[in-house]
């Protein structure tokens, strides 16, 4: 069963951003009090959490994990990114052609499964690719992802100055590998936020993003290892 889910995950992606975009992230713009104390599919909402939102199932024990299987993460830009983006630009060589879009795309998301490899990895938590007993598994998106100021249409750095590199929103969902049982979901906004406008280029956009990634990297895995230091400790 865990291999199916691997399976119908990868296959599924565009369908199943589409749902995310519709039925999860539009909640979170609202107050914490009016979202639902349970979700459609049982889980329950955790009323303090260092994330925007995050759901558990009942009763669900973290402790007799020790692996972690990584999905390819998805990667989808804020509604109408790219046609918003290219109306501020002079000229066509500035201009976010859909090969550059996906580019930055397959870069995110490699990004992604780098920084919680190293993260996860460290807390003591391999990342593996086999599915079966004690193995946590997590389907990730970026969804909304909004890219200030994109280097990829020039040799060099651009010239214009941002004091945010961008912005996404983290949807995780975690399972477990054997039984397909969800277990979990976390929904959070993140913003590259900086004291100092700076020029933009390729090297300041993945520290921007690496950033906003470790954050939830580490999250994640000192969450798991508190669990565990925990269990040990009874």
């Amino acid at each position: 069963m865990g291999k199916v889910i691997a399976i119908v995950a990868n296959r599924l992606k565009p369908v199943f951003c589409a749902l995310l975009l519709v039925s999860m992230l539009a909640p979170i713009a609202q107050a914490e009090s009016e979202l639902p104390e349970v979700s459609s599919d049982g889980l329950h909402l955790l009323k303090t959490s260092k994330v925007r939102v995050a759901y558990v199932k009942p009763g669900v024990d973290l402790t007799h994990y020790s692996k972690v299987k990584l999905l390819d993460c998805y990667v989808d830009f804020k509604k109408n990114w790219q046609k918003e983006y290219n109306l501020d630009e002079v000229g066509l060589s500035g201009q976010v052609k859909d090969k550059d879009a996906e580019k930055i795309k397959d870069k995110l998301a490699a990004e992604f499964r780098t920084v919680f490899t190293e993260s996860l990895t460290k807390a003591g938590y391999p990342v593996v690719e086999d599915i079966g007993s004690g193995v946590l598994l997590l389907r990730p998106a970026l969804l909304n992802v909004d890219v200030s100021a994109p280097d990829i249409l020039t040799a060099g750095p651009s010239r214009t100055l941002v004091k945010s590199a961008g912005d996404m929103t983290l949807f995780l969902e975690l399972y477990d590998a054997s039984t397909s049982t969800l277990l979990a979901r976390i929904i959070d906004p993140r913003a590259d936020n900086q004291a100092y406008a700076k020029l933009a280029s390729g090297v300041t956009n993945k520290a921007a993003a690496d950033r906003i990634l470790r954050t939830w990297a580490n999250l994640l895995a000192e969450n798991l290892a508190d669990v565990r230091e925990k269990a040990v400790a009874k």
